[in-house]
């Protein structure tokens, strides 16, 4: 994904004329080689810096709300006064400059200190967090973040640091990003911010009375509060053959494809999902031929519909994918897949995504309250007194749709562990974030907001074809979710939107 590049607007360092600037309006300019964005709001003028954290999108093609900026691209969150990422996907803050206002002209011309970090003698005598994904890692930033200085350790099965996994399936297995984009923080971010990685280990179980974890091996990790962030593996295929199919989670899942791909000429992805065509998308920039075969008539019809889920369609035989939908895979042979059909299919890899299970074992056996996913509620507290739970595996009460949902998404994830930190040290935050997701396919990008399990009603505003189109799904005469293709601005207003209905104490409505 490309970031800004060259200088753009008024050299800010000159000034500019304080009326260019209209109340609650914008403008960019430069500070040396620095794009910076001045906003307006009443009395007030702010100036940050014109890139998101997150991958560089142009915060001044956002959405000002308030004295926040959003992101375009991922729906970040900052604040205008301090910097500060205030919503994932972004956890590292932005730069802010000094503003000066001389004789009727504006100036900026140094990026201001950042704010020192709050220390705080309030939560819980020791943070354990089981879990390395989004959920886990951003709970730890965030009780740093909020001033917390007890014991932080984070518990994780997987061999490597907190990683971007959305990457895994997408720049990064296709070759377009190197390796030192993946790990979210370096071992020294870790050390100085005392948060201990128990990396590679397995937690046995977890004794809520005695408030502690048992890893494998027999240490014993005490807590005060405890997050459950165990995330979800890979559904896995039950037939002749299933051993030489690969799957994709981990960073050692993506490296381990990228390396039977070098050897490989034809492959088939097995899964019309989310996972199964961003591989397709990036194993064809590696040139190599692809099939997807799944039992779905349409790719992703139970998430957009079927028209959009026809164009998702399109757009992958437009780069060279072939489908072969309606269809079971009957047997893995060693350079073939067999259909039900029975089509056979070359391959000298196979790949599946055929959906994910969440780990709730730890939560089932130390008696959390379960309903297809742990159950907590709008703090993200479990049944079991100081136990959370956050993302894939966290079944929460949605204010947006009214239901109870649980979604597997690493943005939602991440929220949530903000949230989850937050209320460990005693805030009581409700979780009432909008459900968001992207998904990338070539060179579009579909943004997704809110939630809707089912719908009796979808309106499409647009062309797709165009690549400029937006969908609505309602249920009931109420607008649950909606979906753009390159309507960035619509699709945070929409967002922005949801909020403050729900927050002014209603569901989403129906669009005018």
């Amino acid at each position: 994904m490309s970031t800004e590049q060259g200088t753009a607007g008024p050299d800010l360092t000159a000034g500019v004329a304080l009326d260019a600037l209209p109340i609650e309006g914008s403008l960019v300019g430069h500070v040396g080689d620095e794009n910076v964005l001045v906003v307006r709001r009443g009395n007030e003028v702010f100036a940050v810096t014109n890139r998101c954290s997150h991958y560089g999108g142009p915060l001044s093609d956002g959405l000002l709300v308030d004295d926040t900026v959003r992101c375009p691209w991922h729906h970040a969150c900052f604040s205008l006064r301090t910097g500060e990422a205030l919503a994932a996907p972004a956890f590292l803050p932005i730069a802010t400059w000094s503003v000066a206002i001389e004789q009727g002209r504006l100036y900026v011309r140094s990026p201001r200190p950042a704010p020192a970090r709050a220390r705080s003698t309030h939560g819980p005598e020791s943070v354990v967090i089981v879990g390395g994904g989004a959920a886990g890692h951003m709970a730890a930033e965030t009780l740093r973040k909020e001033g917390y200085s007890g014991p932080v350790t984070l518990v994780s099965a997987d061999p490597s640091a907190p990683y971007d996994r959305p990457n895994l399936s997408k720049d990064y297995l296709a070759g377009s990003a190197p390796e030192e984009w993946i790990p979210l923080r370096d071992e020294t971010f870790y050390r100085e911010n005392e948060i201990e990685l128990r990396l590679d280990a397995r937690v046995e179980r977890i004794d809520p009375s005695r408030k502690c974890v048992i890893l494998a091996g027999g240490d014993e990790l005490e807590f005060g509060a405890l997050l459950l962030a165990t995330g979800s593996q890979p559904v896995r295929l039950d037939l002749p053959g299933g051993e030489r199919v690969a799957y994709l989670r981990s960073l050692a899942d993506s490296r381990a494809i990228i390396a039977r791909a070098a050897g490989a000429a034809r492959v088939v992805v097995i899964g019309a999902s989310f996972i199964g065509l961003e591989v397709a998308a990036s194993l064809r920039a590696r040139e190599l031929d692809v099939t997807v075969t799944a039992p779905d008539a349409v790719p992703l019809a139970r998430t957009f519909g079927d028209e959009v889920g026809r164009f998702i369609r399109s757009l992958h035989e437009d780069h060279g994918v072939r489908f072969r939908l309606g269809d079971q895979v009957t047997k893995i042979g060693a350079r073939s897949v067999k259909l039900s059909s029975g089509e056979e299919l070359a391959a000298d890899l196979v790949v599946a995504g055929i959906g994910v299970r969440p780990n709730v074992e730890l939560a089932k056996d130390c008696g959390a309250q379960l309903d297809r996913g742990v159950v907590v509620d709008e703090f993200l507290k479990t049944s079991i007194p100081g136990i959370f739970a956050a993302g894939d595996i966290a079944r929460w009460p949605d204010p947006h749709s009214g239901e109870s949902i649980r979604v597997e998404h690493w943005v939602v994830a991440q929220r949530q562990g903000q949230v989850a930190a937050r209320n460990m040290m005693g805030q009581r935050q409700k979780f009432d974030a909008v459900p968001f997701f992207w998904s990338a396919h070539y060179d579009v990008v579909l943004a997704y907001v809110g939630h809707a399990s089912s719908w009796d009603r979808a309106e499409l505003t647009g062309d797709l074809a165009a690549r400029d189109a937006r969908v609505d799904y309602f249920r009931d005469g109420r607008l649950l979710a909606v979906a753009t293709l390159f309507r960035d601005r619509e699709s945070l207003e929409l967002e922005a939107g949801m909020e403050r209905r729900v927050r002014e104490g209603g569901f989403a409505n129906p669009r005018p």
